[in-house]
């Protein structure tokens, strides 16, 4: 393992501590921020946040983006927008963060685990339609869970760590059984599946802009739609859900104060023009760990899936089983450099454990052997 350390402090060019991954700042972002300091408009009324949105979906090819304060908020809108509501179910897989999740419960929803892909690491379409059929139907054109008796609403893959899953697969299912597409793209910013941007194949997609995301501002989320209604409705929404007047407070709706300050958003627009530096040093930094570790026994490196190209937001590895895993993660981490296994199953977790779930044998197999290493952009 130490020729590994070695490797990736000479790929980092430093005998110092290094982290999983952090942000990198090279262009225009003192520049934008001051300017945005000096306006004085640095809450969620300001020039920046027009900019980015706009920016945003020519970027990734969606006809509206609408810029909220994190990802979680993002997901969470979408969902409401998608039409779920309390004690609807939802899909999604279980090996993702747990924010996925989350968004869920805050509606008083119910989550559905079923299976990735071992190549992709996202929701497995095939195991999707194996639950779908041997559990559900079809009443007055709503997908009805046969089990649970309650309305399955929509459906939450995951492109995981930029990875594009088989997304087009998963919509056709959901589009025979009359469940909306909410994709959780908040990992893959810049990455296309079949030359189609992942975040743009469902009604509505979701983005995140964390501190370790391949663009950040500290935090910061978005949702993309071509639906102009829908684009208006989630604007509004996370506006607190305000009638427009000049001065007076008037509220038609719950809303939510989910709108991204104008001092992100400043930070985003320089950080979006860096975007494609970003994600060529990505892949150039995968192209050498793939060398790297192409005659190594215990560990392979995760390559983008076919017909994929990915962002390889987080570098992954996968090892023989969960002790060489647990090794490789002690060692490490021991010797100053950053390493993480792959989240905790969410049907794990004491708050989804009654959930229910299709067979799992994947997500579990890449639980106990998936590893991130050193994934930051080396400029």
């Amino acid at each position: 393992m130490k020729e590994i350390i070695d490797f990736i402090r000479d790929i980092y060019s430093t005998k110092e501590f290094i982290p999983l991954h952090e942000p990198r700042f090279i262009g225009n972002e003192k520049k934008y921020l001051n300017d945005c300091i000096d306006s004085t408009f640095v809450s969620s009324v300001g020039k920046y946040v027009g900019m980015f949105e706009e920016q945003f979906a020519k970027k990734v090819g969606s006809g509206y983006a609408i810029a909220t304060v994190n990802g979680t908020s993002a997901l969470h809108l979408a969902l409401i927008l998608s039409g779920v509501e309390e004690n609807d179910e939802v899909i999604t897989q279980p090996l993702t963060f747990i924010a996925t999740c989350n968004a869920i419960s805050y509606i008083g929803a119910k989550p559905i685990f079923v299976d990735v892909d071992l190549d992709t690491m996202g929701l497995s379409p095939k195991s999707l339609k194996e639950f779908l059929g041997d559990n559900c139907e079809i009443k007055n054109g709503q997908c009805f869970n046969r089990i649970t008796k309650r309305i399955i609403r929509t459906c939450v893959p995951m492109h995981t760590f930029g990875h594009p899953c088989k997304i087009d697969e998963i919509k056709d299912i959901c589009d025979t059984w009359g469940i909306s597409l909410v994709e959780d793209a908040t990992e893959s910013l810049g990455s296309y599946y079949k030359g189609k941007h992942t975040g743009t194949f469902g009604r509505l997609g979701v983005f995140s802009f964390n501190g370790n995301k391949i663009i950040t501002s500290g935090g910061g989320g978005v949702i993309v739609t071509d639906d102009e209604k829908l684009a208006k409705k989630a604007k509004h929404l996370t506006t607190t859900a305000k009638v427009h007047h000049k001065w007076e407070y008037v509220h038609d709706k719950i809303g939510y104060n989910y709108r991204m300050p104008n001092l992100n958003a400043s930070l985003l627009v320089a950080q979006l023009e860096q975007l494609d530096i970003f994600i060529s040093s990505k892949r150039e930094l995968a192209l050498k760990y793939e060398e790297f570790f192409k005659d190594d026994e215990k560990i392979n490196f995760i390559k983008e899936p076919v017909d994929s190209k990915s962002n390889y937001w987080l570098q992954a590895i996968m090892v023989k089983d969960v002790n060489i895993r647990d090794a490789f993660l002690d060692f490490t981490n021991k010797n100053g450099v950053m390493t993480r296994p792959i989240w905790k199953l969410m049907n794990e977790l004491e708050m989804f454990k009654d959930a229910q779930q299709g067979n799992l044998e994947n997500s579990k197999y890449l639980e106990q052997r998936v590893v991130n290493i050193s994934s930051s952009v080396r400029v």
